[in-house]
């Protein structure tokens, strides 16, 4: 079947396909920059912190294919993605009032239990809500405008990322309490960004509702040169169809995903070792390690924010890989360098270069992967492409423990594992990928 041009799309229209993604960010960075801090006041032990995490991309892991397949072969009144993005975001926006308070269903199960799997369910319905936001763009957004597109999307989680980070630190500027209440074990500031986060979540997923329409599926048809009445194939054929440029992706996905995911568990605790010398999870230091471990990712994210705003051009001028692998390095070093840092404020300079590998993990494989794709099976191969995410997020969290004993037990030095293996991604860039 011949194939039609998609119609350009104004850039409003391509801010509304992304905005829900906002709020899906600000809940999911308020989970990156606190769980550690949240299963450490009920009970969890620094060396098992890794296994508790290991919920995150389990769940992604095994959801995001079948939300694919699903997406794929669904079409309602709503569209094909919508009904699954406000889904996930209904269940999220419930998980994030629950987890934070964990200590007060002791009477159902031991509160680091209940934390974990209200963590489970939250990252489950995250990853609902993500995955069919990221084949939105790829089936409403022309070739022409897909770095756009994926960089409107990396600006949008950026901001998501600030709000959400710094959202402790705000309350507790404006006199919420940042250490637990006399009997209780996490700090009022923590409990209530997680409110504001789960209402902010569902408010912007139901703005990209209102305002996006999708392509029916006559419509989608001509616009991708499919048979109207084809249908997606199973599981097992597309991994064995896949793609090559996919699995050439998935060196660099892991090693800076396996990075990501040591950086997330260990900052709150390498900050609190390395900068305020405790390691006491329900001292007034450790809390503001907390704060300030959000502080750190919020500032990543402003970076990332306005590295996203100019990758379209330097992706264009430069080529898609380079710019990848300049930006996975810049991140390596950002990480190992603060190792040597024991000044708070000076921690900030190395976010920049985090930032900058953090906008291009979220854009640059999107981006070369997107045109690869059959329209047909976008969204389970967008699924099945999150394995390059999870996969290498599972082993970390299996082998976290085993590494922070390597290293003495002191998480800063986990926070140099996780350069180290940024670096080698951007290393391995243009050996394992072609433009």
């Amino acid at each position: 079947m011949a194939r039609k041009e998609k119609p350009l799309l104004s850039f409003w229209q391509i801010w509304n396909l992304s905005f829900g993604f906002l709020g899906v960010q600000i809940g999911y960075s308020l989970q990156n920059a606190n769980t550690s801090r949240i299963l450490s006041a009920v009970g969890a032990d620094v060396h098992h912190l890794s296994l508790f995490w290991l919920a995150a991309p389990l769940a992604g892991l095994i959801v995001q294919p079948i939300v694919g397949l699903s997406s794929d072969k669904t079409w309602t009144r709503f569209g094909r993605r919508i009904p699954f993005i406000l889904g996930g975001a209904m269940v999220s926006a419930v998980a994030m009032f629950f987890m934070p308070n964990s200590e007060f269903y002791a009477h159902l199960m031991p509160p680091v239990i209940f934390g974990a799997f209200m963590l489970l369910l939250m990252d489950t319905s995250f990853n609902v809500t993500m995955q069919p936001f990221r084949a939105l763009v790829s089936d409403m957004v022309p070739d022409r405008q897909r770095n756009l597109g994926y960089s409107v999307q990396s600006f949008l989680i950026n901001v998501g990322a600030v709000v959400g980070s710094v959202l402790p630190a705000i309350l507790t500027f404006i006199g919420i309490s940042n250490v637990p209440a006399e009997g209780e074990k996490v700090a009022a500031t923590v409990i209530w960004s997680f409110y504001i986060g789960g209402a902010t979540l569902f408010l912007t997923v139901i703005w990209t509702a209102i305002n996006t329409r999708e392509y029916p599926p006559k419509e989608y048809a001509e616009y991708n040169g499919i048979c109207e009445d084809s249908q997606p194939k199973s599981i097992g054929r597309l991994i064995v169809s896949a793609p090559k440029v996919m699995y050439q992706l998935a060196v660099t996905q892991f090693l800076s995903w396996f990075a990501l995911f040591l950086m997330w568990v260990y900052t709150t605790q390498a900050l609190a070792e390395n900068v305020w010398g405790t390691t006491d999870p329900q001292s007034r230091e450790f809390n503001e390690a907390g704060n300030w471990t959000g502080i750190l990712f919020a500032a990543y994210s402003v970076f990332a924010a306005v590295y996203s705003l100019l990758m379209p051009r330097l992706a264009n001028q430069y080529g898609r890989l380079k710019v990848y692998a300049f930006s996975l390095i810049a991140g390596g070093i950002g990480l190992i360098s603060m190792l040597l840092i024991a000044d708070r404020y000076l921690l900030l300079i190395p976010m920049a270069g985090l930032g900058v590998a953090w906008a291009a993990i979220l854009a640059m494989p999107y981006a070369i992967l997107a045109s690869k794709l059959p329209a047909q099976d976008t969204g389970v191969y967008m699924g099945l492409f999150n394995a390059t995410i999870t996969i290498p997020q599972i082993v970390a969290g299996l082998t976290g423990g085993l590494l922070l004993g390597l290293v003495g037990g002191h998480a800063v030095w986990m926070l140099v594992v996780a350069g180290a293996s940024m670096t080698l991604a951007g290393l391995a860039v243009p050996f394992v990928l072609k433009e």
